[in-house]
């Protein structure tokens, strides 16, 4: 059975299974590169995750990528309800990508602010990133960019974002997202088939239990997210259990 076949017939959105992925890239003989050094013409893989949901679960791909020795960018929102990047839990999560070798860049939803702000608004969040991880954030994502942000040439605050056309249209591009491989399977794409570069973008929400659909993920995650804070309403509140009704997670 070739590799390309053992790919195929493998469940792709599980931790083991994005492991083959990766090896199945460093079998072809491409290097893991970031985005300063990738090359249209040559078998460069930029890996890059977009944090939209969770962070615990960026670990769990934060530690296949170590242990194959491969960098990725990893980015992080500080607009969201799923998580909060600035409390305690989610800083330590976020020094342990960093630990595991790995860039932080700013994941920036747009759509918060008109046109004209998006440099201003952009640049602030990237200064509190700055500040909060002690390091400078050189990269920019969009999170769920309108089309005109698609093959935007010029800089973002100052940095470079990912969908320039340098690494959005002259190179390949593959994503994850909603749970399926929406430009094709990596490894048929065009770019791949003539040892070309490719940006592979993933969510890592999606990496986990291979029997469930996208949508049994979310409820998963859901659930686990409700845990976690009924812990905390638990050690914050001083309101006695008793006095509110049982919830049930499950």
């Amino acid at each position: 059975m070739s590799l390309q076949t053992a790919l195929t017939m493998t469940p792709d959105f599980t931790i083991a299974g994005y492991e083959r992925l990766i090896l199945a890239f460093l079998n072809r003989g491409y290097m893991v590169c970031d985005y300063v050094r990738a090359e249209v013409g040559k078998p460069h893989l930029i890996l890059r995750h977009d944090i939209d949901m969770s962070l615990e679960a960026a670990l769990h791909l934060s530690r296949i990528e170590k242990d194959l020795g491969v960098r990725a960018f990893y980015f992080v929102l500080l607009r969201t309800e799923f998580y909060n990047p600035l409390s305690s839990s989610g800083l330590r999560m976020i020094n342990r990508l960093m630990e595991d070798g790995h860039e932080i860049g700013l994941h920036f939803d747009a759509s918060i602010c008109a046109p004209g702000d998006i440099d201003e608004i952009a640049a602030m969040e990237c200064d509190i990133l700055e500040r909060v991880i002690k390091k400078p954030i050189e990269m920019i994502s969009f999170h769920r960019p309108a089309k005109c942000l698609l093959g935007r040439q010029e800089n973002v605050a100052g940095r470079r974002h990912t969908y320039e056309p340098a690494f959005f249209e002259n190179i390949g591009y593959v994503s994850d997202s909603r749970g399926a491989w929406h430009y094709g399977h990596p490894i048929d794409h065009p770019a791949v088939q003539k040892a070309e570069a490719l940006q592979l973008l993933t969510h890592p929400l999606w990496w986990g239990d291979p029997a469930a659909r996208p949508g049994d993920k979310l409820d998963r995650f859901l659930r686990d997210r409700m845990h976690i804070l009924d812990d905390s309403l638990a050690r914050e509140c001083e309101v006695h259990f008793s006095d509110r009704a049982q919830l049930n997670f499950d």
